[in-house]
Parts: C-alpha cells; structure tokens; sequence
C-alpha cells in the first residue's frame, strides 16, 4: 500500500512527547494528516513540531468527527483521556478507520469486548498502545518464557515506584477521576502489569485475583494511589502487583522480576528498560545489563507500535498487541477494583466497570 493515512486525536503529554517521535521516525510509509484536540492550541502546538521536522503540516480540528467523514484517511491514533477511548473508537470503526488507541482501551469490560467484536467483525486493525512490550530487555525476556528457558515459572512480581504529587492531578481535571481515568493501576502501572501477565500467562490464564486498594497522600482525587494484589494463573504460577504513586520525593523505578525453576530474571531500570539480574545455567549476565534510562518513563516503543500497525494494516496481519491482548491487563485492574469493592477474591473472567467505583473512598 502506499502510506498510510493517519490522524491523531488527542494531543496532549504522550503524544506530544512519544506519539510525535512515532511519526517523525516512522515518516517513510506513515503520513499523520490531520491532528485533533479539543483545545485548538495544543493541536497546533503538535503540528509545529511536526513541521519543524520537516514533515508536512496536518490540518487542525477540533472535533474528531469531522476527520471520521473523511475518505481519504485510513486509520486514528486515539490518545485522549481514557474514559473517551471507547466511543471515539467505536465512532471510528463505524467510519471504516483502522485504530489504534492508548492505554487502557477503555475502562469497563463491556467497552473493550464491543471493541473487539467491531473489530473483528468490520476486519479492521485494533491496537493498544504497550509500548514496553518492545523494551529491548522485555523481548530478551520474552524469548526466554516462549523457549521455556524458566522451566516451571514459580511466580512474578512488578514494584510501580513512583511519584505523582498535586501538581500533576491539577494539569488536568479528568485526572485522578473514576469516569476518566482510574488511580495508579490503571493509569501509571498498567504498563508493568501487562509485562507481568504477558510473562505469567504463556501456559494460563487468571484465574482468579485478591486485591486491596488504598488513597494515602492524595484526597483530592477519586482514585487509588496504593494498589496491591495477588493474583493466581490457570498454570499454578502466581503473581504479586506493587502500585504506588507515594514515593518521595520522585519516581524511583519500575521493576519486573520473574523466578522459575532453571532461572531468575530482574528487569529494572526507570521504566523496566534495564537487566539487573539474570540468571540462567551457564548464563548470569547480559549485555543490557548497562542500557541508560530513557528521556521519559514513556521509553521509545511507540516508534516500534507504530511500525508494527502499518505492518498490520499493509500485511492484513494481526497486530503485535491486538484488542484481545490489549483487555487483559484493563481487566485484571479491574478485577482488583471488584476485589476491593466486594472484599474477596474474584473469579475470572470479570465484568466490571470503574465507574462502580464512584465515592469508593467516601463511603
């Protein structure tokens, strides 16, 4: 095909910082066109940038159906507050548009199933912005779990330790709200809880989750800023979520440690982009053991999402991180929200919607 055509909706933090990156590099077979946001002046913020790395200027707008009614593009970029994902993306696919959208896809269960049935039932690509996935320690990891290096998985663990004070929920009000956006599970250590199931889950699903949640330092938001929980995999592997936005007095690290039979695996660093230990017979260190810290906790892996939805869109292959792959974190947050709500154990699957959470920490 010949590039592909595409708009950004939504052009705030992540695609100001990594969604313009993803396009400039990827400017070869990709053309963003037009560029949305409800704000006019951060669209045209975003289209300087672009500019000015010598691309051509996209059109502005300031409502996303208006790009929906156009012909001639073929795919949206959602990055928006997350509570609009779901209808934009409906609203997108209903149009004949490819999408792919920023995490979580959406924030109740019955939202990304109709997500995926649209998807799959109009042929059009859907996929979900897990960036990390591409971490060129993660897919060393990876590869590791798919040759069964591990032996018997014994169970994982992923340490969310960062920072989140006032300032930052006051940027914007959809922040810290249950409508839009959850707390730190779902927002901050989504990432790091889809590498802890993409790991665990190779041989099993959840089956079945215990969570508790907390709102320590922040009570101006709605939402959790503590989450802890354990979950148990179809496969006898367990796995242990740490989530806090608490840690003074600024991000500390995002840590995925994975223990087995046959090895030991420590992937750290600001935003898992570094190997701290590796441990395997005949094999206890790696060459990525000395990778710096990116720029940001955002990393670089949405240069590689987006190469890998052309490739997907061009081949008319299944997406690297599809919709199906893209519920499964969403709904083991949501799991640990219905954990906490019903104060027990929760089977999977689930069916649970955040809003079920409104007053949560008033009641």
């Amino acid at each position: 095909m010949e590039k592909l055509r595409l708009a950004l909706i939504g052009c705030g933090r992540v695609a100001t910082v990594s969604h313009s990156k993803a396009i400039i590099e990827n400017s070869k077979f990709i053309d963003c066109v037009a560029l949305c946001d409800i704000r006019k002046e951060k669209a045209e913020s975003m289209a300087d940038k672009l500019e000015n790395s010598g691309l051509k200027r996209p059109e502005i707008y300031v409502n996303y159906k208006e790009i929906l009614r156009r012909n001639d593009i073929d795919a949206v970029v959602i990055a928006t507050e997350s509570g609009k994902h779901y209808q934009i993306a409906i609203d997108a696919m209903n149009h004949g548009k490819h999408v792919l959208v920023e995490k979580p896809m959406a924030l109740s269960t019955r939202e990304m199933d109709e997500m995926i049935e649209l998807s799959e039932s109009k042929n059009l690509k859907l996929e979900v912005c897990f960036q990390n996935r591409f971490n060129p320690p993660i897919q060393e990891l990876r590869k590791k779990i798919e040759n069964n290096a591990f032996g018997k998985i014994f169970y994982g663990h992923i340490a969310v330790r960062w920072n989140r004070n006032e300032s930052y929920y006051l940027q914007a009000d959809w922040r810290g709200t249950w409508e839009m956006d959850g707390g730190v599970l779902m927002n901050q250590s989504i990432h790091g809880i889809d590498l802890l199931q993409w790991m665990l889950s190779n041989n099993g699903e959840v089956v079945e989750i215990y969570g508790k949640i907390a709102n320590q330092a922040h009570p101006y938001i709605e939402t959790e800023d503590l989450g802890i929980a354990i979950i148990r995999f179809a496969n006898g592997s367990y796995g242990i979520i740490e989530a806090t936005s608490n840690v003074y007095p600024k991000n500390l690290e995002e840590t995925l440690s994975i223990f087995g039979e046959k090895g030991t695996v420590v992937i750290g660093g600001l935003a898992v982009n570094r190997i701290e230990v590796w441990r395997f017979p005949q094999e206890d260190s790696h060459p990525f053991m000395n990778l710096p810290d990116p720029e940001t906790v955002y990393g670089s892996g949405h240069i590689h999402i987006y190469k890998d939805f052309h490739e997907a869109i061009s081949k008319d292959r299944k997406p690297y991180i599809d919709g199906r792959e893209g519920k499964k974190a969403v709904e083991i947050i949501l799991g640990i929200y219905k954990s906490q709500l019903e104060n027990t154990a929760v089977s999977f699957p689930v069916e649970f919607d955040t809003k079920l959470m409104k007053n949560f920490f008033e009641r």
